[in-house]
């Protein structure tokens, strides 16, 4: 019989091309619904058609309980979060409520289902769950590289909160013998990643100021460095985590930083403009505080994994540009067609 696995947050980036991956390695895949209209579940739907979904909430244990007792999966990958930091200064609660606490009632449900009511439980199989933790979590970064060994000092509630989840995660692998691991990644994108993350906004308003449609981009801190990877290698990271013999925890990136000024500068040059003529620095775009450098050191998730990136980031910034040109332009036409039809 095929596996069988769980992922929350199915309809955001990661949780796409992991229902990608898995399908294509035979798996059943179902995706956690909160059960009330959500925007993204259609696309999802029709990027996917074979998946299955299963309704439970984050905020909810009783509902994370009927979930994975409905689908009795064989992995369970928790990527379901508010995943936009910024926001997180916004909305502390909130944030730490689904993506901390969120963490513990996933794993609780996994306990409850899987009858592990005494500590160290080491029977046969057993549901295995994948927690996506956060480079974020490293913040004001004690070394550079950050590995598996590097001390967190986080500089947002979102990375706070991620912390909170990674250490329940490995207090539930430590207590009850839980296959419980997580995977310490690095910022990672793609053309489906969210419009309010910056490279994304990059290539989005690259994409319109050069179709005419948009003069300005507004940013914040260029200086800001960053380990950037692509979405689509990092799942593949995830589901190798799960494969393993004894559960351990990983960190995932490329190993190569760039700046925000960096993104920018591939992007305005993938379609001939300087970037220098199109981006305003923008004060209030400034985090609180600031996370300088993040940098991976994977040397572990690359030997004991067999796990490599295969998209670099000139290319990823190129790719999500030739991706917002294509809507962008579609979006126009569309606009056009509706204009002529009013008439």
């Amino acid at each position: 019989m095929s596996k069988r696995a769980l992922i929350t947050g199915i309809t955001g980036q990661d949780g796409s091309y992991l229902a990608e991956h898995l399908l294509s390695q035979g798996y059943q895949v179902w995706g956690l619904n909160r059960g009330q209209a959500n925007p993204r579940k259609s696309r999802v739907s029709r990027l996917v058609s074979e998946l299955s979904f299963v309704d439970g909430d984050l905020m909810d244990q009783a509902s994370l309980v009927s979930a994975v007792d409905k689908v009795q999966p064989d992995e369970v990958y928790n990527l379901g979060a508010i995943s936009f930091v910024p926001m997180s200064w916004q909305q502390a609660e909130l944030v730490s409520e689904v993506n901390g606490m969120g963490v513990l009632r996933v794993l609780e449900a996994i306990r409850m289902v899987s009858g592990l009511n005494g500590s160290r439980n080491d029977s046969g199989a057993q549901i295995r769950f994948y927690q996506a933790s956060s480079s974020e979590m490293f913040g004001k970064a004690a070394e550079t590289p950050q590995s598996e060994t590097t001390r967190f000092h986080p500089r947002s509630p979102y990375g706070v909160a991620k912390a909170y989840g990674h250490f329940m995660t490995r207090n539930y692998r430590e207590s009850f013998g839980m296959y419980a691991v997580s995977g310490m990644l690095f910022n990672h994108e793609s053309p489906r990643r969210g419009a309010e993350f910056v490279t994304r906004k990059i290539s989005l308003a690259v994409a319109r100021i050069k179709l005419g449609h948009q003069e300005k981009l507004h940013l914040g801190n260029l200086d800001a460095v960053r380990d950037w990877g692509y979405a689509g290698d990092y799942v593949r990271a995830m589901h190798l985590m799960l494969q393993q013999d004894e559960p351990s925890d990983y960190v995932v990136g490329t190993g190569a930083m760039h700046s925000v000024r960096d993104a920018v500068r591939f992007a305005f040059d993938h379609v001939g403009l300087d970037w220098r003529d199109h981006v305003v620095i923008d004060p209030a775009l400034v985090r609180p505080a600031e996370v300088e450098i993040l940098c991976a050191d994977s040397a572990r998730t690359r030997a004991e994994l067999g796990w490599e990136p295969t998209v670099d980031f000139p290319e990823l910034m190129r790719m999500m540009v030739d991706s917002d040109l294509k809507q962008a332009t579609r979006e126009h036409e569309y606009g056009d067609l509706l204009l002529a039809a009013s008439w």
